[in-house]
């Protein structure tokens, strides 16, 4: 999403609609949080003690990927309805098929942390007494 600057008919480019920048600061987010989750999990892995102490661990997981699940679909729907009112008023052209791609990618991601909230939910409620 960044990288389309595409001069379309117009010279349009991302940063100039808010909901292309709200879809790739919260895949930023998201991005962030995955490559935190990771290091938290190759260092407990390695040195066998947690970065975040468990009880609040399992919390903090669960409310991270829900919140991040949430904010995915919001920010791909707000850029989706901004690329479809484009594409329906004006035609297509690189410009917005350059931003269907990103707003693929942020779906996935979605449905990558949909599955991780799920995963978390119940690793959370199982241990909750």
């Amino acid at each position: 999403m960044a990288a389309n600057r595409t001069k379309g008919w117009a010279g349009d480019s991302f940063d100039r609609y808010m909901e292309y920048r709200f879809c790739i600061t919260v895949n930023i987010l998201a991005f962030v949080y995955s490559g935190f989750q990771a290091y938290a999990q190759v260092h407990r892995l390695i040195s066998d003690k947690d970065i975040i102490p468990l009880p609040i661990r399992l919390y903090f997981d669960f409310a991270m990927d829900q919140v991040l699940a949430y904010l995915l679909i919001a920010a791909a729907t707000a850029a989706a309805t901004r690329n479809t009112d484009w594409v329906t008023n004006w035609g297509s052209d690189p410009f917005t098929v350059m931003a269907n791609g990103s707003i693929s990618v942020s779906f996935l991601a979605f449905a990558a942390l949909a599955i991780s909230a799920l995963i978390s939910a119940f690793i959370l409620f199982s241990k909750i007494p």
